[in-house]
């Protein structure tokens, strides 16, 4: 395996793991943020209040995209496997 090869090896999964985790992280930011605010309008300082919304919209984005996220994680687990013989020799 060449330089080049593990540069672009390494380039994918990164794209990969942005692509996979980038929503999911996004809706739990959004949420948090939200209840942060109401949380701090309200005065209600509960702190499973903003865990149990953040579940929510993590589950929501899983339900929504999952399979397109699915599919692209084995997507690359295919194609990674498939150059194994590559980085071994």
């Amino acid at each position: 395996m060449t330089i080049d090869q593990a540069i672009a090896l390494m380039t994918e999964l990164i794209k990969t793991s942005i692509i996979v985790g980038g929503p999911v992280l996004a809706a739990a930011l959004v949420g948090g943020v939200l209840i942060g605010i109401v949380q701090t309008a309200t005065q209600i300082n509960e702190a499973s209040v903003a865990y149990v919304v953040k579940a929510a919209c993590v589950l929501l984005v899983f339900l929504v995209a999952g399979t397109s996220l699915a599919s692209r994680t084995v997507q690359y687990t295919r194609e990674t496997f498939s150059r194994i013989a590559d980085v071994v020799r």
